[in-house]
């Protein structure tokens, strides 16, 4: 666990204020993230505020729902993470987080993946905020340096499509991704958001849907793999490098292209849910980082 030591007992009752403050703050920026997500289109099989995408069980209110559920549970997740909280601790938030979530959805699984993607990504910023990383490091190397191994240690939940995925296709999987760092957040999607938003003459959608489809490009996702298998992987790869190839929300027409991607990932019933979990994470990447630079100290 990085630790930068106890704060000295002066100011222990300021520094609880502030970490109350930059928790509720942190779990803000998690549930916008997740917001912003839902309201990307088009984004291959997936679900937006325009349409279900692959999903007949699940729509843009259902995944609103699901997000407000799971937005006190961020903000704990942040406050355990300045706390010094081990895996086991942020597990069992996780699981009462999951839970809320299904009782507010009606049992449908809209978050799971993002309460712990975005979850270890809350922890590591409420780290940040209470002194115990020494910056500059990135949100996914303190995820990793901090609690990596008890991720790897961890075991997927019995009911996961991830891990039958995982054990049949042998891909990495969630867990894997965390452990090393999350680098195709770091590595590809943040980046993405930014270089499509330039494409695109400042467009903030349009750098959303350029960091899913360079996403779902590279990504193992085994909720592909679990709809779709093998073939369904590489369809989906392919399919998303091919509209990246060609010049990607810089190309006129991209919106086209990239609804006609859409609906052959919907007739197939291709849905990249990990993708879009790693979205959100870049949006929440880039969101932290521009907030610690406004509350950076002048030079």
């Amino acid at each position: 666990m990085i630790n930068a030591g106890p704060p000295n007992a002066f100011g222990q009752r300021a520094l609880a204020v502030e970490t109350n403050a930059s928790a509720a703050e942190i779990a803000a920026i998690a549930a916008d993230c997740l917001r912003l997500e839902v309201e990307t289109f088009p984004k291959p099989g997936l679900v937006s505020h325009l349409d279900s995408g692959s999903h007949a069980d699940m729509n843009a209110a259902t995944f609103r729902r699901g997000a407000l559920a799971v937005r006190p549970y961020f903000r704990m997740l942040a406050a355990a993470g300045s706390n010094g909280a081990g895996m086991d601790d942020l597990r069992t938030i996780g699981r009462e987080a999951e839970a809320a979530m299904l009782a507010a959805t009606g049992g449908v699984n809209t978050h799971r993946g993002a309460i712990f993607g975005l979850g270890l990504f809350c922890a590591a910023a409420g780290a940040c905020e209470a002194g115990r990383v020494r910056p500059p490091k990135l949100l996914g190397t303190i995820v990793a340096l901090s609690w990596g191994t008890d991720i790897l240690a961890g075991s997927a939940p019995d009911n996961s499509h991830g891990r039958d995925a995982c054990r049949r296709y042998g891909a990495g999987g969630a867990r894997q991704e965390a452990a090393g760092g999350f680098a195709s957040v770091h590595e590809i999607g943040a980046p993405a958001l930014a270089a499509g938003a330039r494409l695109a003459s400042g467009d903030a959608e349009a750098g959303r849907v350029q960091a899913c489809f360079a996403l779902i490009a590279v990504v193992e996702d085994t909720n592909v793999l679990h709809r779709g298998g093998s073939a369904g992987l590489r369809f989906a790869q392919a399919a998303a490098q091919t509209f990246l190839d060609a010049g990607g929300v810089g190309r006129p027409g991209w919106r086209e292209h990239a609804q006609a991607v859409h609906r052959a990932f919907v007739a197939r019933r291709l849905s990249p849910g990990g993708s879009a979990d790693l979205l959100a994470m870049s949006l929440f990447v880039r969101a932290y980082e521009e907030r610690c630079l406004r509350r950076a100290p002048p030079h």
